[in-house]
């Protein structure tokens, strides 16, 4: 557990950093008023995503591996991050669904029907739900986690320097 204590402060972080997203779409009036520009301004939440696990993986390298971590150790070390993430977001999805925008489902399901992307309440219904979205959120923070950690290693790991 102690190797891991990194990760976890990570997956914390991020579930946080995640909540704080939530809060804020809402303020904005993204799962309301504005509910139009979400499907657009949502992808916004890959910048503090990608930022997150960026700095998870460089405080892996510094505190754990001295200043000196191999891509397959970072790779390692970034996937485990994303499925404690995963494992976590069924959890940050209730918190989100049931406390922080309770409005967002109702909202999403009538506005949806409106604009002609489903032809019923029963349609939107199936795919705006709580089960629905903890199902997409885990397995899509695993896939986008992973894909982030193999593109950011390649900058992070350290090198072998030759020497002459």
């Amino acid at each position: 557990m102690k190797n891991l204590k990194i990760e976890i402060k990570w997956a914390v972080i991020f579930s946080l950093m995640s909540l704080l997203w939530m809060i804020l779409e809402k303020v904005t009036g993204l799962h309301g008023r504005y509910i139009d520009y979400h499907i657009y301004l949502t992808n916004l939440f890959a910048i503090p995503a990608i930022i997150v696990m960026v700095l998870a993986l460089k405080d892996k390298k510094k505190n754990f591996y001295d200043g000196r971590i191999t891509y397959l150790q970072g790779l390692v070390s970034g996937i485990i991050i994303s499925v404690m993430i995963a494992l976590i977001s069924p959890l940050t999805q209730w918190i989100t669904t049931y406390v922080i925008t309770p409005e967002y489902f109702p909202n999403v399901i009538k506005r949806s029907v409106e604009l002609g992307y489903y032809n019923t309440i029963a349609e939107a219904e199936a795919n705006f739900n709580y089960l629905n979205y903890v199902k997409q959120g885990a397995i899509g923070g695993l896939i986008m986690g992973t894909v982030t950690t193999a593109i950011a290693m390649i900058f992070i790991y350290t090198r072998n320097r030759k020497s002459s």
